[in-house]
């Protein structure tokens, strides 16, 4: 046990943060059976088997009853395996990303997806945000002042272009935009100086400005830069790349205060109104089912997830650790963020799903793994500030040793003096 404990930084596994993201996995496994509901076949039947019954709903559940083993496997291991092990995932991560992009079969020109068993996709692109949180946590908690080196500068940045620059070539922007907004925000908590940070939010502004510019003014045919003037203009595209996003407002706005319910015959869901209801635009199928005050509701458990992981990352003096948290913090704010922009009108259209609740194993495994990690470092940190991490028995040594009291004596007689020359022999003799 070291000194100056911090109640707050002792080691414990936080319930809280893994029943909130337990909460959000039953929401979506619901979620996405009402996107998927068909009334002839599953209208008088219970819960549990209309779930079972969708086949997009019966997977998610798969996956959610399947997500324990995870935890378990990530929580039991010590954190530090990750810190070791980090570059070796990495490469494993950038190799795999190479062989989807050369091998796999274009969807909507995205070269993302792995065929796997049972006629799963796996999408490593999902997997490679874990990577490059695992790659920044190391270089920035072994550097007190990141970016101020050019090796510093060329291993940060090469840790986060390379696997953007291959998911950007199999055109998968929105993994793209996401791994560069963890990247900033871990810069920014690493103790990067501000003028690295201004810097790079220049840079950034100046390349949205560019690439929106290029498809206003070139006229470009590409369909993510259509997404984008659509966004800007949806009514000008409402029969091709706007159309999705007015459905989504429309079925957003159709819920109301409190929502038309769940599984209801005739609903936006139940038609397939809103294209992809059940992934990327899950947000909208809940908005017409719960309402204004359930989507709040929702929103707010992720605020909470989010500021919860931002309390454990303040009290975890370990800096890997700290970082992977504030890592698997962004990427959470982030996607939710995006999403729900998305669905409502205020952010492009990107193809980012939401976590926890769009359909999708991948997804829901990165995620999973990101919690777990958070949890993982929140049991097995130190408790004990570094710059006092100070044997409890050596602090309790030097508090022992007390200032000796004064002694007053009378010194109005010939006895005071003697008492006080022999008192003086004696403090000599004993120090001597």
């Amino acid at each position: 046990m070291s000194l100056f404990e911090d109640k707050r930084s002792r080691p414990h596994f936080d319930f809280l943060l893994l029943l909130s993201m337990y909460a959000m996995m039953i929401i979506g496994v619901i979620a996405i059976s009402v996107a998927n509901f068909v009334p002839s076949e599953t209208q008088d039947l219970p819960l549990l088997n209309k779930i079972l019954a969708s086949n997009t709903g019966s997977w998610q559940a798969i996956f959610v009853v399947a997500s324990p083993a995870a935890v378990w496997f990530i929580v039991s291991v010590p954190y530090e395996h990750f810190k070791t092990f980090a570059p070796l995932y990495y490469v494993a991560i950038i190799a795999f990303l190479f062989i989807v992009m050369v091998t796999s079969s274009a969807i909507r020109d995205v070269r993302a997806w792995f065929q796997g068993p049972l006629g799963r996709m796996l999408q490593p692109a999902e997997f490679s945000k874990l990577t490059v949180i695992l790659m920044l946590a190391k270089e920035l908690s072994l550097n007190e002042k990141p970016l101020s080196s050019m090796r510093s500068v060329l291993r940060i940045g090469t840790f986060v272009l390379l696997p953007s620059f291959i998911t950007y070539s199999s055109g998968e922007t929105g993994s793209v935009i996401i791994l560069m907004g963890i990247a900033f925000l871990m810069l920014y908590f690493g103790g990067v100086d501000w003028k690295w940070i201004l810097v790079i939010t220049v840079v950034a502004v100046l390349g949205i400005t560019a690439l929106i510019a290029y498809g206003v003014l070139g006229d470009s045919d590409s369909y993510m830069l259509r997404r984008i003037l659509a966004f800007i203009a949806p009514e000008a595209y409402a029969r091709t790349t706007g159309l999705q996003l007015l459905r989504s407002q429309e079925a957003i706005g159709s819920g109301g205060l409190t929502g038309v319910g769940l599984f209801v015959p005739g609903s936006m869901s139940q038609l397939d109104f809103v294209p992809e209801d059940w992934t990327d635009f899950v947000f909208a199928t809940i908005g017409e089912a719960v309402g204004f005050v359930g989507t709040v509701s929702i929103v707010l458990l992720f605020l909470f997830m989010v500021l919860r992981m931002l309390y454990l990352s303040r009290f975890t003096y370990d800096s890997f650790g700290r970082l992977v948290i504030i890592g698997v913090m962004s990427m959470l704010f982030l996607h939710v963020f995006q999403n729900i922009a998305m669905t409502i009108g205020l952010m492009p259209i990107t193809g980012i799903p939401l976590p926890f609740l769009s359909y999708g194993g991948s997804n829901l495994l990165t995620n999973v793994i990101g919690i777990s990690l958070v949890l993982n470092i929140t049991k097995n940190r130190t408790a004990a500030l570094p710059n006092y991490n100070i044997p409890a028995g050596h602090a309790l040594r030097r508090r022992r040793r007390r200032k000796a009291a004064p002694v007053y004596v009378n010194l109005t007689g010939e006895k005071g003096l003697s008492r006080l020359r022999i008192r003086r022999k004696s403090r000599e003799k004993a120090q001597a």
